[in-house]
């Protein structure tokens, strides 16, 4: 019997080995390929541990196979491709319970549908990313994601309380934050669970000072597994948080529970339009020193991105095109009179009430002024005048991936995080760097804490490609290390950076993270070759492009 007769006979969801499926789930929005042996589409968590299971017996035969855990498909690093099993969790989508503080979801829910059901409550789940409308919040746990409102409220691990995660022994297991008493009992348990607790605490409590040294000191970092932030294993062992970030590696998430965040209702916004960097050494401290909800930025070519194809913007907007046309045009006049800014800088406001978020808006726009006379900045003083710069920002990579034709969007240095306050010096030497490849690229980012996606346009038939990938991706990578920064703050390693982790953390680090890995998955079924384990050859192996 084949592979997929075997899986056909123990669980309940359908097996997919058609062309079509495998297609699909060989590609991400990465630059990568990789074709599975099938797909299936688990329609509960028993069909999650019937799977492992097999998976692992099948393992301890001899058998090269694997499960990789997938969603929407819209991880920009190759996290869910795999050779093996494609646990498909779009049916594990309920969202099972909204509290007056908390919700119970599964991770296939798409994240505007959780949105809408939490906003009844007048609740939020605040780390959603830019592509809100078509992610999961599985894939959000996956990858630790972050967005536009980072700044305030942090990434996605913050909002993390309980997991049912099934682990290699094949069962679902329920973690939460244990302190005190109750981790002393966990550790004391004669079972798989307790013995991968003690496991933990025991290279937490030897390794201590390796991890206190590795930890990224930028306040944005999904690259390796956050040895740093789990507790010391003798007082406390924070489970959700090692596996918020860890891509599917060590286990199958199966059920999430979410503290949630009443958002203020009413917003304002100062937009800033930037000739020249070198004006973010002083922008970026009097921004910051204001405290706004979020710091958000694009560049010129997002800017010209937008007006090219305007009615898809407008689209999003779900507003009248005439309408929509008519408020941009302050924006067209700047930039037939004074040139196409080469930065463009949101910082938005929230409060209770308009006056009050109106009112921090116009304190920082006139502290602005004053300290930069010269700069071109105005205010969006609600909501709905806000709104045409947010779609800018959301929908730019959208756009990209789908309307630029001839051409492919490259995400392969698009995430890299320094200190905030660094960014007057570090931009002009980021710059000198892509000067010397023939390459377009557009910058979006979240400058409140110095987190850039850069993402170039590539001819996909270009032989150089991957050679120019990989001395790229260490050119830069060099560049932001110097700068105390992590090269993934949000999308995560996959494919893409997982051969440079070892870089970013050292040796002795990148070991104890193969340790991690050991201890949780000693067949190394669970998306094996993301974090550790891969190295450039290996990964370039995989480029979708350059044939």
């Amino acid at each position: 019997m084949s592979v997929a007769d075997d899986l056909k006979n123990i669980v309940q969801g359908s097996v997919d080995t058609s062309e079509i499926a495998l297609e699909k789930a060989s590609h991400d929005a990465s630059l990568f390929a990789v074709r599975p042996q099938a797909v299936v589409k688990v329609v509960d968590e028993k069909d999650v541990s019937a799977l492992v299971t097999y998976v692992s017996e099948q393992k301890k035969a001899g058998v090269d196979i694997s499960v990789t855990a997938r969603a929407a498909g819209t991880d920009m690093s190759g996290g869910p491709l795999n050779s093996g099993i494609i646990a498909d969790m779009g049916l594990l989508d309920r969202v099972i319970e909204v509290g007056d503080s908390y919700a119970v979801v599964e991770p296939g829910a798409y994240f505007r549908d959780f949105d809408k059901k939490t906003k009844e409550k007048n609740l939020e789940l605040p780390s959603y990313t830019a592509s809100r409308e078509w992610c999961t919040v599985g894939g959000m746990v996956a990858n630790d994601s972050g967005g536009e409102k980072n700044l305030k409220y942090g990434k996605t691990s913050r909002y993390v309380e309980e997991l049912d995660v099934v682990l290699a022994d094949g069962m679902v297991h329920t973690l939460k934050k244990l302190e005190g008493e109750a981790l002393t009992q966990k550790l004391a348990e004669k079972n798989f669970e307790g013995g991968m607790y003690r496991e933990v605490s025991a290279l937490l409590k030897k390794n201590s000072d390796v991890i206190a040294h590795a930890k990224p000191i930028v306040s944005k970092n999904s690259a390796g597994y956050a040895l740093w932030d789990i507790g010391d294993g003798v007082t406390s062992l924070d489970m959700p948080r090692l596996f918020s970030g860890s891509q599917g590696t060590l286990g199958i998430i199966t059920k999430i529970k979410f503290s949630l965040v009443r958002p203020k209702p009413f917003s304002s916004m100062v937009v800033m339009f930037l000739s020249n960097i070198n004006e973010l050494s002083t922008i970026v401290p009097d921004v910051l020193a204001d405290k706004p909800d979020s710091f958000e930025s694009y560049d010129d070519n997002t800017f010209k991105l937008a007006v090219k194809y305007f009615p898809e913007f407008a689209l999003q907007m779900k507003g009248n095109l005439f309408t929509l046309g008519w408020s941009f045009l302050p924006e067209v006049f700047m930039a037939a009179t004074g040139g196409v800014p080469k930065l463009i800088l949101l910082a938005e406001f929230r409060g209770e009430t308009q006056e009050e978020a109106l009112q921090k808006t116009e304190a920082l726009y006139t502290r602005l002024k004053k300290d930069n006379p010269h700069l071109n900045a105005r205010i969006a003083k609600n909501e709905q005048e806000s709104r045409k710069y947010w779609v800018v920002r959301r929908e730019s990579f959208n756009l990209l991936r789908k309307k630029v034709r001839g051409m492919r969007t490259a995400p392969f240095i698009d995430d890299f995080v320094v200190p905030p306050l660094t960014l007057p010096e570090f931009f002009p030497k980021l710059t000198e760097i892509l000067s010397h490849y023939d390459l377009l690229y557009t910058v979006t980012g979240h400058v409140g804490d110095g987190n850039f996606h850069i993402i170039p346009l590539i001819d996909p038939k270009r032989k150089d490609m991957p050679r120019i990938i990989d001395e790229l991706s260490h050119k830069v990578y060099d560049l932001v290390l110097s700068y105390n920064g992590s090269i993934s703050g949000e999308h995560n390693d996959g494919l893409v950076r997982t051969p440079y982790v070892e870089k970013m953390f050292g040796g002795e680090m990148y070991a104890l993270f193969g340790e991690i890995k050991r201890i949780f998955d000693p067949l190394n079924i669970f998306n094996p070759g993301k974090k550790t384990g891969t190295d450039f050859a290996q990964s370039a192996s995989h480029l979708d492009i350059g044939t």
